[in-house]
């Protein structure tokens, strides 16, 4: 079983932390983000850490214990040091450009595919074909890089689309010919 909940979480330099009855807003240098936690699940600020604890009366809402105290955590590093997901794209004439607010995809479709930058995140592209989504908020840059890989999923027989950075592919083998 896992004990995962029972970690203190340290708080960094220039981290501020505000504990509310149903979320925790963390404030740091990247940006601030209020997080919201499970009921049963209290949290306390110790002399430089976040403590979470259970309520113990009903035991169903144990469980909840790992996933609050992980919730949390996410939102400390996202405002220190934030999160990234790389995407590469593959296949010849396929490439991405930034312009503005929006990225702007040429992925083998009759037309291009437009995408909005949400707030809080930041795409940059390196030699039109490697894209590197970086925010504060884990959940939203894992969101944004699952989209953008939707537009154009690596194919199993060609190997080509867009896919995340060391993602490893089965390869097909396509149709013998007689």
């Amino acid at each position: 079983m896992s004990r995962i909940g029972k970690k203190p979480i340290p708080i960094p330099q220039g981290v501020t932390v505000t504990v509310a009855l149903d979320a925790i807003e963390v404030k740091g240098p990247r940006g601030a983000l209020a997080t919201p936690f499970p009921p049963g699940v209290t949290f306390e600020v110790v002399d430089g850490r976040i403590e979470a604890r259970t309520i113990r009366e009903d035991k169903g809402l144990g469980k909840f214990h790992g996933l609050a105290r992980s919730l949390v955590a996410n939102a400390v590093k996202g405002v220190t040091e934030g999160f990234k997901k790389e995407l590469d794209i593959v296949g010849i004439g396929y490439r991405a450009e930034v312009k503005g607010r929006q990225v702007v995809f040429a992925l083998g479709y009759s037309h291009p595919v437009v995408f909005d930058i949400p707030q809080g995140i930041d795409i940059t592209i390196e030699k039109q074909t490697h894209i590197t989504v970086t925010g504060s908020d884990r959940q939203m840059v894992g969101q944004v890089a699952a989209d953008i890989r939707s537009f154009r999923k690596p194919d199993p027989y060609k190997q080509k689309g867009i896919r995340y950075t060391g993602e490893v592919l089965k390869k097909k083998v396509g149709k013998t010919g007689a």
